[in-house]
């Protein structure tokens, strides 16, 4: 190549009127980008582009300022969506992508993504994140990448997914600090005596909230995994459905007490609204617990009968923000449940193939 070129366009001609054919399926891949992301969002990269945005170089020995003599360098421009707290619409998001292409790409050598934004959203980007895309096309489960095969969109699209994932976690993690806040607020000493509880018991805590968690966090039974869904909302309230696959009643205690070691649950109003169902043998076992929100266990188990649902725990976790919502909260109650059922493959595939979101030592639940 006779000279740097200033546009994508020119790469793409230059590569064109290379006699190696393999230039020219560099400059189609080129091309199918620009098509399929946008013309403006595919540039040559420059170290001097918006350099108030990017990753500092020396985060990796072998970033953009160490890259392999004569690779080709350009940068993607992607969008990820993803909801707005306490609303259905959805917020896009700007993340950067370098692409440096080895000159041995893609015969014999994958191409290399790092992520240049230093800020995914409000947040700050980590470097198990950043780590990650480094490594897309030589982690086991990533990208495969075959040789002798263009691979750069499947690479980006992947890069997407990991960054949306990661987003929705941190927008998770928010949206659960705000119910502890809220719940704080509504832990008013004295609200027993002074008219917060209503008639039919919204309102008063249950016995095991603001319990402190062992010092030892109880541990979880072999092969349990947690599967949780998204907070429902309402009026300061929240309301959180988790499920797991059960195989002997006498897991349930256990597992209850491993969510109950986690501080964010134990310090709801309702930390572990529950119903179980476990066939063992010919005998059918099942119970339930309100924990201090009347008559919503049994509302539970209701659920799990007419479902048909077996070998299932089903927890249900109640924020109280200090407003009351009447037969509203039983409703938000079984959704969260039914929720937490439906993610985790419970209603429709009996063990296997549960996705989700799981919970596991990271998150003290037992997560993927």
């Amino acid at each position: 190549m006779t000279n740097t070129p200033d546009t994508v366009q020119e790469l793409i001609e230059q590569l064109s009127l290379d006699p190696d054919p393999v230039r020219g399926d560099i400059a189609s891949e080129l091309g199918v980008l620009q098509s399929i992301y946008g013309e403006d969002a595919v540039k040559i990269w420059k170290p001097s582009n918006r350099s108030g945005s990017q990753s500092p170089p020396d985060r990796d020995p072998h970033g953009p300022n160490h890259a392999e003599l004569g690779a080709l360098r350009y940068e993607v421009t992607l969008s990820i969506d993803a909801p707005l707290l306490d609303q259905d619409e959805e917020h896009s998001h700007e993340i950067h992508i370098l692409v440096s292409l080895p000159p041995t790409y893609p015969a014999s050598s994958p191409p290399q993504l790092q992520l240049l934004s230093r800020y995914i959203g409000p947040y700050g980007v980590d470097a198990p994140l950043f780590g990650m895309i480094l490594r897309t096309f030589i982690s086991r489960g990533a990208v495969e990448w075959t040789p002798d095969s263009v691979c750069v969109f499947d690479g980006l699209e992947w890069v997407k997914e990991r960054c949306a994932e990661w987003l929705g976690e941190r927008l998770s993690e928010k949206k659960a600090g705000e119910l502890m806040r809220e719940d704080e607020r509504g832990r008013n000493p004295d609200s027993q005596q002074d008219g917060n509880v209503a008639q039919d018991g919204e309102g008063k805590r249950s016995a095991r909230s603001g319990l402190e968690p062992p010092a030892v966090p109880a541990q979880m039974p072999p092969g349990v995994t947690i599967i949780e869904a998204e907070p429902i909302l309402d009026r300061k309230s929240g309301f959180v459905g988790r499920a797991c696959r059960i195989t002997d009643p006498s897991q349930v205690p256990l597992i209850l007490a491993h969510l109950m070691s986690d501080r964010r649950i134990a310090r709801a109003a309702h930390p572990i609204i529950n119903a179980w169902r476990c066939r063992v043998g010919n005998v059918l076992h099942q119970d339930n617990d309100d924990d201090g929100e009347t008559a919503a266990g049994g509302r539970l188990a209701h659920l799990l009968q007419i479902l048909e649902v077996d070998n299932v725990l089903v927890i249900v976790t109640r924020y109280f923000g200090g407003i009351h919502l009447g037969p509203d909260r039983f409703k938000h109650i079984n959704q969260a449940a039914r929720n937490a059922l439906e993610i985790g493959g419970f209603l429709d595939v009996p063990d296997e193939g549960n996705t989700g979101r799981r919970h596991g030592k990271s998150k003290g639940h037992g997560k993927k």
